[in-house]
């Protein structure tokens, strides 16, 4: 698989090279466990069994944790049990707790933190098993303040991206980005057309399902969304502000420019301000506003967190 992506892709197929498509293809090629359960420990709390596991190895629940007292720490570390401690398959997690009120952030990933600037099957394939991956420039500083002058809030990265993907992104976030979930599409691809599907299939129904979950949680926060031009967050973002008037307190779309007109003929129109204005009907303009840079946010992010929204 390694040679044939690299043949498709026309990479030299060096060591270096090699090492890095093993790396980054290694989940796409993994077995998938359905019905699978597995324990995990949760800081000096009761173990809890996740699972079972759907049939693309997914498991999702919400668990009522064994505790009478508010946490002395805010974040408590989790780790799989009964698994040898140098398999790298397996990674610890942080449970942060959070009271109901307060703020929260929900970020897109692709063309909003991570630059990706690819539209094609090719190009995704290359940015994704063959280059590092990079910051889009100034948002790492932005995300940052935003921690500081939204008093920690509970953030979200909300990708169409499949969970294949999670250790990638995972490493990503923690280099440049605040602390916050990951909420991947709920499959696990064993082929590369299942990852570009995933990329532009329903992508709108998608994210407003997985905003919905996210109300349902948090219904008494006040949340601030970011995305970019390229696929379906204005859309997105949009219909969940009309549908949960009031909990939406901010809305930023980074314009995506630059992308040729091969790889994405259809640029000029996802940046009209007439896709905009459609995408936010029935909204206060105030609510939401498109940028080139981030340096447009910040005057804004301030005057949302005077006002006390």
């Amino acid at each position: 698989m390694v040679a044939d992506l690299a043949k498709t892709l026309k990479l030299a197929t060096n060591e270096e090279a090699k090492a890095l498509i093993t790396t980054r293809i290694r989940p796409f090629v993994d077995t998938v466990l359905p019905r699978h359960t597995i324990k995990i420990s949760m800081g000096d709390l009761e173990p809890q069994t996740l699972g079972p596991s759907s049939a693309s190895g997914m498991s999702s629940a919400i668990h009522d944790l064994p505790m009478t007292d508010h946490p002395t720490a805010s974040t408590i570390e989790s780790k799989a049990l009964g698994v040898p401690s140098d398999d790298q398959s397996f990674v610890s997690g942080d449970t942060i707790f959070a009271e109901p009120t307060g703020w929260g952030v929900i970020s897109d990933i692709d063309d909003t933190i991570k630059v990706t600037m690819t539209h094609t099957a090719i190009w995704i394939l290359q940015k994704t098993f063959t280059e590092p991956l990079q910051p889009v420039d100034g948002m790492p500083e932005l995300y940052k303040e935003i921690t500081t002058k939204y008093n920690n809030p509970c953030t979200f990265y909300l990708s169409a991206s499949p969970y294949n993907l999670y250790h990638l992104l995972r490493t990503f976030r923690q280099q440049y980005y605040p602390p916050g979930t990951l909420i991947l599409r709920d499959a696990s691809w064993q082929n590369l057309g299942g990852l570009i599907a995933s990329l532009s299939q329903n992508v709108q129904a998608y994210k407003v399902d997985r905003i919905d979950k996210i109300h349902s949680w948090f219904p008494s926060r006040k949340f601030i969304c970011f995305g970019d031009s390229t696929q379906k967050d204005p859309e997105s973002y949009g219909e969940a502000a009309r549908k949960y008037p009031g909990w939406i307190k901010g809305i930023f779309i980074r314009r995506v420019a630059g992308v040729s007109e091969v790889t994405d003929p259809d640029e000029v129109k996802k940046n009209e301000d007439l896709r905009f204005e459609k995408a936010f009907k029935d909204l206060d303009r105030e609510l939401w506003m498109v940028f080139d840079s981030p340096d447009e946010v910040r005057s804004k992010l301030d005057a949302i967190v005077a006002a006390g929204l």
